[in-house]
């Protein structure tokens, strides 16, 4: 095939979408669709190497994945390399083990299962994740795996021309599969093969059925209309769009025009400047992420002024003493031991997979200066703390810890055992349990029933969950009816329901008429927290902040999502009986400009945080909030008659 112009013109607009998107989303909301564009290409030239060689006979299945191995293993390795000598000298254990884990996946090309597993490639906390693009390397590995596997095998059987159509049966396929994937759980099918193929096969299908154009003008026509297409999606999408659904046809789609129009002397994506970004894109794609993360690590301002620079800096150095190196293609299984890249991949594995193991070299001896740090003591202080939360939290009513530790429904009887009439009954998730140990503490003295029933990750509802898997949603659906039966059977006066977030997602005038229904006198709606991405801990330990016992902190860490959600539930018109607490208006506040939230993170002026994670109240954080915001309602509430 001879050199397409256009197509390493539309990998500098991909590639530049992508990195854009990442410094800066306000600048380009739906630059991550940059990587469809991406995987349209991929597809296209893989499905012209496959076929070209099997319409021929001269396809060799360990030379194209010698090709590819090339090609990707050396500048994700030198990357993942420079990652890890980085991870020793600045990275706590914690970090450091997570580290390990990502490149150990990344090298092994299944880090897309690794994140699908995780809050999803919008989500703040993924920001940390140093290499969370990778996802795309391991979805693109993949398809080079199994469809020439396809291909082959379906060789033997079917003429040239019907295996051209199993290409357009496996696109729909993925096609029809993706929309419903994405409507069913969209931050799993975000990172998954089996809702991405249908980009590269539609790649493909450019190549197998390509259009005649012979008017020069119907060229231009068809790939304007596919720059209108791309740009479109990288200017009307954002972190909202369900995605990668029936909308990632748009982008997908412009790249598919480009393709199929071959012309090759818009200067829109022909000139010198698109030539040299195409040539450098992969690198550029490797190197750039890590370097967004070094921004959210360390407390540079505007980073993207030094960051996009760097990274196509980066991009060219990698290109040229990287990707220009010319490494042996060979024909045979037998020769896999003179491919280089493969030991390069063996060294890689080993060392991460070691990192892991040791989790992050933690060891009493003290290898590593980060290991002895104060950052590292006092991020070990919260961990240690986070973990022995059972009797603050009384986990004893989780039904999500019964299930994972005992495989039983079981909770303990006390929880929801009758102490007498009415008291107060906590419903809700693991955000719930956070608030526990203060309600109880106020409550022992006051002589007033308490009750509890809770599961982690487990929103109140009446009906079951439709946004949880597994064991989550077994033990949400089980711990949510239990909730209400007991409610019916103890008939508490008030009913606290507390959760993490998605509180506008709720219909709380008919959950709070079923309670008042079966003899609850108040429901009480506790708002979010304020919340850190990737956590509270980790975001005291950056340089401005760290050392200072201020009780009120900026940090572009926190969590906007969650005030968003409290202003939305402050807008509601609620029934006469649900009080709404909003937290976010006790613990946060407007800069005196205006363009900024101070939140809290200490109870007082010690160096004791409120909360032990990204959101999660302390023993002291539970105390304080109950007493502060919480407690006087509660208890007029328990005195009124009414």
């Amino acid at each position: 095939m001879q050199f397409r112009y256009d197509i390493n013109g539309l990998r500098a607009i991909a590639v530049l979408a992508v990195v854009i998107f990442h410094f800066n989303s306000q600048w380009l909301p739906g630059g991550f669709a940059g990587v469809d564009v991406f995987f349209v290409i991929s597809g296209f030239l893989m499905t012209s190497i496959i076929f070209n060689g099997v319409e021929k006979n001269s396809f060799n299945l360990f030379k194209f994945y010698n090709a590819r191995a090339n090609r990707i293993i050396p500048v994700l390795a030198a990357m993942s390399a420079v990652l890890l000598i980085f991870g020793w000298f600045y990275l706590i254990p914690n970090d450091y083990r997570d580290l390990g884990q990502q490149v150990e996946k990344s090298s092994l090309f299944i880090s897309n299962l690794l994140f699908a597993k995780g809050g999803g490639y919008f989500d703040t906390a993924e920001h940390t994740k140093w290499l969370l693009h990778t996802w795309s390397l391991s979805v693109e590995w993949q398809f080079y795996i199994f469809f020439p596997i396809i291909i082959i095998a379906l060789k033997k059987y079917l003429s040239f021309t019907n295996l051209k159509r199993v290409v357009i049966g496996l696109f729909l396929a993925s096609f029809t599969y993706c929309i419903f994937a994405t409507y069913k759980d969209s931050k799993t099918a975000y990172f998954l093969l089996t809702s991405r193929a249908w980009e590269m096969l539609l790649g493909g299908l450019a190549f197998l059925y390509p259009w005649s154009i012979q008017s020069k003008i119907k060229k231009i026509t068809a790939q304007s209309l596919g720059l209108v297409l791309i740009a479109t999606a990288y200017v009307l999408m954002s972190k909202e769009t369900l995605w990668p659904g029936y909308m990632a046809l748009i982008p997908v789609f412009g790249a598919y025009l480009i393709l199929v129009s071959n012309y090759q002397n818009n200067f829109v994506i022909t000139n010198p400047a698109f030539s040299y970004i195409g040539k450098w894109s992969y690198s550029i794609y490797v190197w750039h992420w890590p370097l967004v993360v070094v921004g959210f690590y360390f407390p540079f301002d505007d980073w993207w002024i030094y960051g996009i620079p760097l990274s196509i800096l980066l991009g060219f150095l990698s290109y040229q003493f990287i990707e220009k190196i010319n490494f042996p293609r060979y024909s045979s299984w037998k020769d896999i031991y003179k491919i280089k890249p493969f030991y390069i991949f063996l060294i890689i594995l080993a060392c991460s997979y070691s990192i892991k193991k040791m989790d992050g070299f933690d060891f009493q001896k003290n290898l590593r200066l980060s290991q002895v740090s104060d950052q590292a003591k006092f991020l070990k202080f919260y961990e240690e703390q986070h973990k022995n939360l059972y009797d603050t939290y009384w986990l004893k009513c989780n039904t999500y810890s019964s299930l994972t530790d005992h495989n039983t429904y079981k909770i303990d009887p006390s929880c929801i055992q009758k102490k007498g009439d009415g008291g107060i009954f906590l419903w809700g998730d693991s955000h719930a349990e956070a608030l526990s140990f203060g309600i109880r503490n106020i409550l022992k003295s006051k002589n007033i029933p308490f009750y509890q029933k809770t599961s982690a990750g487990c929103r109140a509802l009446l009906t079951e969950s439709d946004n949880l898997k597994d064991l989550f949603k077994k033990a949400c659906d089980h711990s949510n009816k239990l909730a209400l039966n007991s409610i019916i059977k103890l008939k508490p006066k008030t009913v606290i329901i507390a959760q993490a977030t998605d509180h506008d997602k709720t219909d709380w005038g008919k959950i709070t008429k079923k309670l008042l229904d079966n003899g609850v006198s108040n429901v009480v709606l506790i708002g979010p927290v304020p919340q850190w991405q990737p956590s509270l801990p980790q975001t005291i330990i950056k340089a401005q902040h760290w050392k200072k016992t201020s009780k009120f902190i900026s940090d572009k860490n926190l969590d906007l999502k969650v005030i968003e959600i409290d202003k939305i539930m402050k807008s509601r018109n609620f029934p006469k009986k649900l009080h709404y607490i909003s937290l976010i208006d006790e613990l946060c506040k407007l800069s005196s400009d205006k363009t900024h939230y101070e939140c809290r993170v200490r109870p007082d002026n010690t160096n004791n945080l409120i909360q032990v994670d990204y959101g999660h109240l302390s023993k002291d954080g539970s105390i304080f909030v109950v007493n502060q915001f919480i407690k006087d309602f509660l208890l007029s509430l328990d005195s009124s008659n009414n």
